[in-house]
């Protein structure tokens, strides 16, 4: 079980051009987000700051209930962190994803679905900027996105919110049932 301590650093690893977490212990957590997606100031050394801690906690508690492995939710909740301090701003891309007819006011931490006509997959809303919401999903089976492009475990995409829809397990459950 991870617990976030104030020896936890954020550095930029050149070689691999990613950005890193030091965890202690020779453990080091490698971000899936890819550098181009990243802001200047990741490039720089920094601490795991209380602000990290406290969002960390509240994506650990939002995926607890996910069906996916608890290895898994440590990898998104640290991704999910990441995403929150280091993204950079992104327009929507919104054309992927089926309009729904129940508008969605998603919050930092909520698990959403998104529908493409080639599927569906669950995220957590890193920022709801308003009318548009930055994503990370959290499916581990690929979303097809088109017939040449698809999102995997950990992609962000930032999406118009009326495209989003509060997920809810057992809606899905009973949607599964009747199906």
């Amino acid at each position: 079980m991870l617990k976030p301590n104030n020896s936890w650093m954020w550095y930029f690893d050149l070689k691999d051009n990613s950005l890193m977490l030091d965890l202690g212990s020779d453990m080091v957590f490698r971000v899936g987000i890819p550098a181009k997606h990243l802001i200047p100031s990741a490039s720089e050394q920094c601490e795991f700051t209380v602000d990290d801690a406290s969002i960390f906690q509240n994506y650990k508690e939002n995926v607890s209930h996910l069906e996916i492995s608890e290895p898994r939710k440590a990898e998104l909740a640290l991704n999910a962190v990441a995403a929150s301090r280091f993204h950079k701003p992104m327009m929507p891309k919104s054309w992927f994803f089926e309009t729904q007819s129940v508008s969605c006011e998603p919050e930092n931490g909520d698990i959403v679905t998104l529908q493409t006509p080639l599927g569906m997959a669950k995220f957590i809303v890193i920022e709801n900027s308003g009318c548009a919401s930055l994503c990370m999903m959290v499916d581990v089976e690929p979303l097809a996105l088109s017939s040449t492009k698809e999102m995997r475990f950990c992609d962000t995409i930032k999406v118009m919110n009326d495209r989003i829809t509060a997920y809810e397990e057992d809606a899905i459950l009973n949607l599964a049932l009747v199906g």
